[in-house]
């Protein structure tokens, strides 16, 4: 669905159009249940060009097709929110991939059946360092699981300089909380009605 709207839509765009159809998803899901989505760790640490495989454990649907799977995994930092995986009814949606994690992402879809999220991210860098959310939906329930990754500089190679933010970026990662929370409002207004209804 978010694939037909990318192709007259900026990067930036782009992944502000996908998180605001995930989260009328989830919206729209929240009333079916909630179920757990936990990490297998909290905290990764590695070395700049090694490689890390980060997980998450969920509930799996009872028939194991992947249709109305959805996953949505970012990273979080202080300058910026990164996509680095996307799957929307089983297909993963490349074209919402952030830059930084192009091509060095890769997810293990044999495991998704089982529950099991596991991405595989390629030559670390210093700038992967940062908090990892990942989101997922199913017929079953919504949640989303956190872990931290610090990525240290190589022992053997003199510490780069970070490249300087250009300006306005920090803005930009203000825009995107103030849309998350400008969306997150209502949803957690719709959650509570649910609730409500469903008690009373």
């Amino acid at each position: 669905m978010c694939l037909c709207l990318f192709s007259s839509v900026s990067s930036h765009r782009k992944k502000m159009i996908c998180r605001i159809l995930l989260l009328i998803k989830l919206t729209c899901c929240v009333c079916a249940g909630t179920f757990e989505v936990n990490v297998t760790k909290s905290f990764y640490q590695a070395e700049e060009n090694q490689n890390v495989t980060l997980e998450w454990t969920f509930t799996p649907k009872a028939d194991g097709s992947l249709h109305s799977l959805f996953i949505y995994c970012e990273m979080v930092t202080d300058h910026k929110v990164s996509v680095l995986f996307h799957l929307h009814e089983g297909v993963e949606v490349s074209a919402s991939e952030d830059e930084q994690f192009a091509g060095r992402v890769h997810c293990d879809k044999d495991v998704l059946k089982e529950g099991r999220l596991r991405l595989h991210v390629s030559s670390l860098r210093t700038e992967d360092s940062g908090l990892y959310k990942c989101e997922v939906m199913t017929n079953v329930g919504v949640g989303d699981g956190r872990c931290h990754l610090n990525v240290t500089a190589a022992a053997h190679e003199p510490k780069t300089r970070r490249p300087t933010v250009r300006p306005g970026a920090e803005s930009q990662g203000r825009y995107g909380l103030y849309m998350g929370l400008g969306l997150g409002i209502p949803a957690l207004a719709v959650l509570a009605l649910c609730v409500y209804k469903m008690l009373y």
